[in-house]
């Protein structure tokens, strides 16, 4: 039997549009004499659909046009996913079609409820598989977690004698996620003894990206095929036995560059948004943030804006427009010295007395923000903001400053892995993009005189293993000191993460690229008296 692997992009919400794409799809599999097809996890609503699943109208919808997908197979079988409605009750499902006729409708039995997964929140589990034959092979349907369970439903198909089982998923990209995914999959694979054909989404979803990266696995648990990576494909597969193991090759930066540009792209395109501004600043997150919005929207659609200060280097200038040379946008200059003297005059009398801290430090910022805001709202820009994940961690950033913006690209980041995104591009491109000047000079806010970042913070290669063991792996202190670390140093920073998560709940919504982001899959409460011992 040859299969099509439809890896799509599919909008959540769109059912109209999502149906368009299915039908194009299915034409084209039938172009090439496939005899199955096969689609990601709801595909006709979109992952995650959220509470849009709460609106009788949208399930109805769903469900109208799965029945119009009917009419469009004759002559081929289709898997689709769609949200199935009986008696009140909501399933996410898996549709068999064959011939214009629906012979089979699987419910997904177990059910994700953790990290960003909130299924239980709008689905009643599926009680049971079944097994379809289609074409003289005897098929089971599974839907994403079914897969990762187990002795579960793949067990119990092979059991009742299926020949192949076909995965729907729609399982989210994070660094390292693919190869724990492969080791899933390959797992079910060879203890039960059974090919497994397992197709998921691409594309990027509010924070959420899917990678896409679709497998064919043999019964032995081989790689025989793979799909591509952060790209829609229809791939096709037949006689899987007789086809042989191929390599699996992941390079991580790659990857996390070519999920952040994914994001981007879709965020914007999916929104109806279609131009940037961002703050160069001439350091390296702006730089970084910059060369992916370039490469998501195109140099045109792209606009950079320095902002100098009266303690800003001579090489914050420079450094920005040679990144804008190199990435062929147009930068602004804009100095603030003016507007901050305006506003010391403004609180001269308030300020009297007082000694330069945080506060004049962050007027500059604020200013900034406001600058580019006021861009964004006479010009239609969307603000990308530039923090990366160590700062918003411990609070290096500036409520209403720098944290302005409508899309946080790099604030999943940790600063170290900033600096290899840099060179990884540069080394890609094969001349420089980000400038060397602006990869090796320490890094600083620039609010104050002689300002680096290592005034407040330890040095990056000390402070994120710190955060990556507590933010990610939800290690303990006393974890984290047995790991080699001073024990003032990780009691002062997990009390900064702790103390500011009041700030990243206000922040731009950040695109997801490690297991653990700040974000639905973090849910800490702002007010909350717990100090890790």
């Amino acid at each position: 039997m040859k299969i099509a692997i439809a890896q799509i992009n599919t909008t959540v919400g769109d059912i109209n549009g999502n149906f368009e794409k299915i039908i194009s799809n299915i034409n084209s599999a039938k172009t090439e004499k496939a005899e199955l097809v096969v689609f990601p996890e709801l595909t006709l609503t979109g992952y995650p659909p959220r509470d849009l699943l709460i609106k009788k109208s949208f399930i109805k919808k769903n469900i109208e046009i799965l029945h119009n997908i009917v009419e469009h197979t004759k002559n081929i079988a289709v898997v689709v996913g769609f949200v199935d409605e009986k008696n009140g009750k909501l399933f996410n499902a898996a549709a068999l079609i064959e011939n214009q006729k629906i012979i089979g409708i699987y419910h997904k039995i177990h059910l994700p409820n953790y990290d960003v997964f909130d299924e239980k929140r709008y689905f009643t589990a599926g009680n049971s598989t079944a097994i379809y034959t289609l074409k003289g092979v005897k098929i089971g349907l599974t839907i994403c977690e079914d897969i990762w369970i187990d002795n579960g439903p793949a067990t119990d198909l092979k059991q009742k004698g299926a020949e192949l089982i076909i995965n729907i998923s729609a399982s989210p990209f994070h660094a390292g996620k693919d190869k724990i995914r492969l080791n899933v999959v390959a797992k079910q694979a060879k203890e039960n003894n059974i090919p497994i054909v397992y197709c998921n989404l691409i594309g990027g979803q509010d924070d959420l990206i899917f990678d896409g990266r679709s497998y064919v696995i043999n019964n032995q648990g081989k790689l025989v095929q793979q799909s591509k990576a952060f790209a829609e494909e229809l791939s096709y597969i037949s006689n899987i036995q007789t086809k042989n193991e191929i390599d699996f090759i992941e390079n991580e930066n790659e990857s996390i560059y070519k999920a952040l540009v994914l994001g981007v792209k879709d965020y914007f395109r999916k929104n109806g948004f279609k131009n940037a501004i961002i703050g160069l600043s001439g350091g390296i997150d702006s730089a970084l943030t910059a060369a992916i919005a370039v490469e998501a929207l195109g140099n045109v659609n792209v606009k950079g804006v320095s902002m100098p200060s009266k303690f800003s280097s001579e090489g914050s200038i420079s450094d920005s427009l040679a990144l804008a040379k190199n990435l062929n946008i147009p930068c602004e200059i804009i100095p603030i010295k003016n507007i901050y003297i305006s506003y010391l005059d403004s609180l001269k009398n308030q300020f009297s007395n007082t000694k330069f801290n945080v506060a004049e430090e962050n007027i500059q910022a604020r200013i900034r923000g406001n600058i580019l805001m006021a861009l964004s709202n006479k010009f239609g820009y969307l603000v990308l903001t530039t923090g990366n994940k160590s700062e918003s961690s411990v609070g290096y950033s500036t409520l209403y400053g720098d944290m302005a913006g409508g899309l946080a690209v790099i604030s999943d980041v940790l600063k170290t892995k900033v600096y290899e995104l840099s060179t990884y591009i540069n080394n890609v491109n094969g001349k420089e993009i980000i400038p060397v000047s602006t990869i090796t000079k320490p890094p600083s806010a620039e609010l104050r005189e002689d300002q680096k970042d290592s005034d407040s913070l330890p040095e990056y290669d000390i402070l994120d293993p710190i955060l990556r063991a507590y933010v990610e792996d939800d290690l303990s202190s006393e974890q984290i000191i047995d790991l080699g670390f001073e024990k003032s140093v990780v009691v002062k920073i997990i009390g900064l993460v702790d103390r500011n998560e009041y700030k990243r709940q206000q922040a731009a919504l950040g695109l997801r690229i490690t297991s653990r982001a700040f974000g639905q899959g973090r849910r800490m409460p702002i007010t909350n008296r717990w100090k890790d011992e």
